[in-house]
C-alpha cells in the first residue's frame, strides 16, 4: 500500500455499508430536528386520518414526554406492524408524486422518531369490532416490539419518551423547556389555522396552555373564527376577506389593514393545500401588495390558503415539507398581489379599531409611569412649513381642486385659524358623511370633524400625503411612465446568466421607463431611465434587478423605487403640518379621503385619522 493510500484509510476508512440503525439516526436527523418537529409529524398523520379532536402533551419541553391522542381512523394490527417500517405509508397510490393530497407521503415519520427514542404506539381501527382490542407496539432506538392487545377507543395515541436519547449529541443543541415549547405552539397553532373544524389541545401535563375548540359554521367563517382565536380579536376585527381564483388555482383567506401592523413575519401565515410553508415567493407577493400602504420595517398580519392542483406544485423538495416549487411561479404570485391590492383598495377609508383603541388607552390612563416618554408639540421650523421648490412644483403637477374649495390655493399664504362654531344647516349635513364636519384646526395640524356618533380627528399631513400620492400614481398610469435618455449611455458589467435575464425582461422594464440590451457576452448598456429618478445610480439599480431576478423570479427593485421616489414627493408637496386651513379647506380634505382609496393610512402606515364614537368619549367622563 503507498503512504497516501495508507493517509487515505487512516482518515476516512475503506467504502462499507452502514448498519441499519446508524442509517435511521441520520435519516432521522433530517425529519426530526427538535421535539416539535415530531409533533408536527405526529399531529399531521392524525389530520391525514380524519381525526376532529387531538390533544398533545408535553413534559420538559419535549425531552422528557410527548403525547397525542387523536380520534381518527386508526390501525388494523397488520397496519401498525407495518406502519414503523421506513417508507412504508398509506397515502400515495402507485408511484404517482404529482398527485399528492395528504399532508405526509414519505412513510418517514415513526420509524424516524422510533429510531431517536422509546416510542409506543395504540390504537384501534374504525372497522374494528365490538369484541376487538386495540393494539399497542414499542420502538426502542429503531428496535420493533411485537404487537400487543390494548385498551383504547377508536384512534391512534402515540407516545415518545426520551427523545434523542439514542443521539446524545442532538440533545446539547436543544434548547431551554420553554423554548421548545413555545416552537411546538407555533406549530400546534399553524396547523388549527388550515383546519378549523378540528379540535386542538396542548399542555404540559399539569395545564393546558392552548385550547381551540372546533369552529362552526361553513369553511370561510370557521377559518376567521379560529384565526381570531390564534391571532387574536383584533384581527378578526379588522380582517379583509379574500376570495381570488385564476387558472384553476384559489386563493382565499383574510389580511389585515395596513395600521395593523408587526415589527416581524410572525404573522403572516402561508399554506399551500392546507400545508404550513415558509416560502419566500409567497413572503415577496405579500410585501409587493402592501408595498405602498406600510413602511418597508413593518409587515401585515394575515393568513393566506393557497389550493393549487396538485400536479402544479411540488412538495417534494425537503423532508420537513415547509418549502414548494410552482411550476408558474408568476401566476401564484399575481394572483396574490392583485387579490390583497384589491381587498385594500374596496376597503376605502378605513383604519383599523386598534388606533381608537389605543387613542382610548392613552385617554383613559390615570397616570404615566414615572420616567415614561412623553410626546410634546413643537412649533414648526421654517424648513418644514416650506417646501424646496423643486419638490413642490413635482408634487403640485399631480394636484386638482378637491371637491369645490381652491385646495391648490392651501401651499400660497396662510388661511385664518378655524374656529369651532354653532353649526351651520349645511355642517349638520355634513355630519352624514363618514369623516364628519370639520368643527376645529388643533396645534395648525389636527382637523377636529364631528359625526352624527362621535369625534374624528384627522393628521392633516399624513392624510393629505396619501391623496397627494394616489393622484401621482395615477397620472402614471394614465400617461405612462416618462422616460429620460442618458447622453452617455451606461455600461454594466455582469454575469452571463444575468444578463440572459434582463434581457428576458427588456420589455417590461421598458414600459417602467428603463431601456437597456445585452451589451456582449458580460454586460448590458442602459440607454433610457424613468425621468422621476433624476440622477439615479444606473449601475447600483441594474444590478439590484438582477439580484431580484435571481432571488424571485421576479422584478420589484425598479417598482419600489418608483414608489419611494413618488412617497418623497408627495410627503414634500403634501400640506404641512403648521399649515392653518379653513372650515372650507378642511372639509373639502375629509371629502376626498372619504373617496379616495387607502386614505386610512399614510404611505408610511401610520393612521391618517383616529375616530371614537360618543359612548366611548361618555364613558372618559364616567357618564357610562
Amino acid at each position: 500500500m503507498s503512504a497516501a493510500a495508507q493517509r487515505i484509510d487512516e482518515r476516512i476508512g475503506r467504502i462499507r455499508r452502514l448498519p441499519d440503525g446508524l442509517v435511521n439516526r441520520i435519516a432521522a436527523g433530517e425529519v426530526v430536528e427538535r421535539p416539535a418537529s415530531a409533533v408536527k409529524e405526529l399531529v399531521e398523520n392524525a389530520l391525514d386520518a380524519e381525526a376532529t379532536r387531538i390533544d398533545i402533551v408535553m413534559r420538559d419541553g419535549g425531552r422528557t414526554a410527548i403525547s397525542i391522542t387523536d380520534n381518527g381512523i386508526g390501525m388494523t394490527r397488520e397496519e401498525l406492524e407495518v406502519a414503523v417500517e421506513r417508507h412504508a405509508t398509506s397515502k400515495l397510490k402507485g408511484e404517482d408524486l404529482t398527485n399528492i393530497m395528504s399532508l405526509g407521503f414519505r412513510g418517514e415519520a415513526l420509524p424516524s422518531i422510533g429510531a431517536v427514542s422509546r416510542m409506543t404506539i395504540t390504537t384501534r381501527s374504525a372497522s374494528a369490532g365490538p369484541e376487538d382490542s386495540a393494539w399497542s407496539l414499542t420502538v426502542e432506538g429503531g428496535r420493533v416490539g411485537p404487537a400487543e392487545p390494548a385498551a383504547l377507543g377508536q384512534g391512534t395515541r402515540i407516545e415518545v419518551r426520551d427523545l434523542f436519547y439514542a443521539t446524545p449529541a442532538r440533545l446539547k443543541f436543544l434548547k431551554a423547556a420553554r423554548t421548545e415549547y413555545a416552537h411546538a405552539v407555533d406549530v400546534i397553532e399553524r396547523l388549527a389555522m388550515a383546519h378549523p373544524h378540528v379540535a386542538f389541545s396542548l399542555g404540559d401535563g399539569s395545564r393546558t396552555s392552548l385550547r381551540l375548540n372546533e369552529a362552526a359554521g361553513d369553511l370561510f367563517e370557521a377559518r376567521l373564527s379560529r384565526l381570531g382565536a390564534v391571532m387574536g380579536r383584533d384581527f378578526e376585527d379588522n380582517a379583509l376577506p379574500i376570495e381570488a381564483e385564476r387558472e384553476g388555482i384559489r386563493l382565499s383567506g383574510y389580511a389585515g389593514l395596513p395600521t395593523i401592523n408587526k415589527r416581524t413575519t410572525s404573522h403572516q401565515f402561508l399554506f399551500v393545500n392546507g400545508r404550513p410553508v415558509r416560502d419566500k415567493l409567497l413572503y415577496g407577493a405579500v410585501r409587493g401588495a402592501y408595498m405602498d400602504f406600510i413602511s418597508h420595517d413593518r409587515h401585515p398580519m394575515l393568513a393566506l390558503f393557497l389550493d393549487v392542483p396538485p400536479e402544479a406544485v411540488d412538495v417534494n423538495v425537503h423532508p420537513a415539507k415547509t418549502e414548494v416549487r410552482f411550476r408558474e411561479p408568476g401566476l401564484v404570485r399575481g394572483l396574490i398581489v392583485g387579490a390583497l391590492k384589491h381587498a385594500l383598495t374596496a376597503a376605502g377609508h378605513r383604519a383599523s379599531t386598534t388606533v381608537s383603541n389605543a387613542a382610548l388607552g392613552a385617554l383613559g390612563r390615570s397616570a404615566e409611569p414615572a420616567g415614561a416618554p412623553r410626546y410634546q408639540w413643537q412649533p414648526p421650523s421654517y424648513a418644514q412649513t416650506h417646501v424646496p421648490c423643486g419638490m413642490a412644483e413635482a408634487a403640485m403637477a399631480y394636484q386638482a381642486p378637491i371637491g369645490q374649495a381652491p385646495f391648490a390655493g392651501m401651499m400660497e399664504g396662510v388661511a385664518p385659524q378655524a374656529r369651532a362654531e354653532a353649526p351651520a344647516p349645511e355642517t349638520a349635513a355634513l355630519q352624514n358623511h363618514p369623516l364628519g364636519a370639520a368643527r376645529a384646526q388643533l396645534h395648525e395640524n389636527y382637523i377636529v370633524a364631528q359625526t352624527g356618533e362621535g369625534v374624528v380627528i384627522v393628521d392633516q399631513h399624513a392624510a393629505h400625503e396619501r391623496l397627494v400620492y394616489e393622484r401621482m400614481k395615477k397620472a402614471l398610469e394614465a400617461d405612462g411612465i416618462k422616460r429620460q435618455m442618458l447622453l452617455i449611455p451606461e455600461v454594466v458589467d455582469l454575469d452571463e446568466s444575468s444578463v440572459d435575464r434582463l434581457g428576458a425582461r427588456a420589455e417590461e422594464f421598458a414600459e417602467l421607463g428603463l431601456v437597456l440590451e445585452p451589451f456582449g457576452a458580460g454586460a448590458v448598456v442602459v440607454r433610457e431611465v424613468p425621468a422621476l429618478m433624476g440622477e439615479a445610480d444606473v449601475q447600483g439599480l441594474v444590478r439590484d434587478l438582477a439580484e431580484e431576478l435571481t432571488e424571485f423570479g421576479e422584478a420589484m427593485a425598479l417598482k419600489d423605487r418608483l414608489a419611494h421616489i413618488c412617497g418623497t414627493i408627495a410627503c414634500h408637496g403634501s400640506v404641512r403640518s403648521g399649515r392653518r386651513l379653513t372650515v372650507e379647506e378642511m372639509n373639502a380634505l375629509l371629502r376626498e379621503m372619504e373617496a379616495t382609496p387607502h386614505s386610512g393610512q399614510c404611505n408610511h402606515g401610520r393612521p391618517t385619522y383616529v375616530s371614537l364614537s360618543l359612548n366611548d368619549i361618555e364613558k372618559l367622563f364616567g357618564r357610562r
